[in-house]
């Protein structure tokens, strides 16, 4: 059974990462992919060598892109129950969760701004 109304919260929230919503009948489940999840998920598919994390926009944006493949990361993790959930019913999807999926990452709409002078690295 997969979680319904699945839906990425584009709401205030203070988590560092794509916070997602769901139903399982009358009980709201919560999934969250840290941002530094999401970063590693989008180097491992852009290969670009420069780190450069995504920020609020970018990762809602590709948590609506690819909603159905997290909806379908989200289900199979929160269906293994509490012994694979540490904080059932709140599920959080992990790198190893994404690579045992292998469920690929579209990135064709993710526009990656430049960052200021300042925020570049000195070597």
């Amino acid at each position: 059974m997969s979680l319904a109304q699945f839906r990425v919260d584009d709401g205030p929230h203070t988590m560092d990462g794509l916070r997602l919503l769901a139903q399982e009948g009358n009980e709201q489940i919560e999934a969250f992919m840290g941002r530094k999840v999401m970063d590693v998920w989008a180097e491992s598919v852009e290969h670009r060598g420069g780190r450069q994390s995504l920020f609020r926009d970018q990762y809602n944006a590709l948590g609506r892109l690819n909603l159905a493949a997290l909806q379908r990361i989200a289900s199979a993790k929160y269906q293994r129950g509490p012994a694979y959930n540490r904080q059932h019913p709140f599920v959080e999807i992990l790198f190893s969760d994404i690579t045992e999926s292998g469920e690929a990452l579209n990135l064709s709409q993710l526009v990656r701004e430049a960052l200021p002078p300042a925020f570049h690295r000195l070597a």
